[in-house]
């Protein structure tokens, strides 16, 4: 049994109502009943992760597109990161991997090379997009 198996199924039964999206690599993967559910609402198709176990997903530049789509819908979505083994709703990690990528993007400003009207504009950016967070987060 693999081990993305044997973790699908300890959340299952926490939680049987809650539907994992596992973050494997590049990819997004549902599992056994969760992959079936999701093949028909998504239009993904089944395949087996191993002789036994069934599986479907998308890549992971798809997030938002498919979890947007899953919430419409009024299921519960939480994602396993495989690589640190931590399980987040799909709203926080979504939210996580926004403020992730907006650092990286300040770190790799050159303050030193901007103009005085580039820095204004840097900053009007940098606080739109900090409001945006603060609304998400419901601060």
């Amino acid at each position: 049994m693999s081990k993305l198996y044997e973790r699908y199924l300890v959340l299952k039964k926490q939680n049987p109502n809650t539907l994992y999206l596992f973050k494997n690599g590049i990819f997004y993967i549902f599992l056994e009943e969760d992959a079936k559910k999701m093949s028909t609402l998504l239009n993904l198709k089944l395949t087996n992760l191993n002789e036994n176990v069934l599986k479907c997903g998308f890549p992971v530049n798809n997030l938002e597109k498919y979890s947007s789509l899953i919430r419409s819908n009024g299921y519960d979505v939480h994602i396993v990161d495989t690589s640190t083994n931590q399980t987040h709703s799909s709203t926080d990690y979504i939210l996580n991997s926004e403020i992730k990528n907006f650092i990286q993007k300040l770190s790799n400003v050159d303050s030193n090379n901007l103009s005085i009207s580039e820095a204004y504009c840097f900053i009007e950016n940098i606080n739109k997009k900090a409001k945006e967070f603060v609304k998400e987060m419901k601060l």
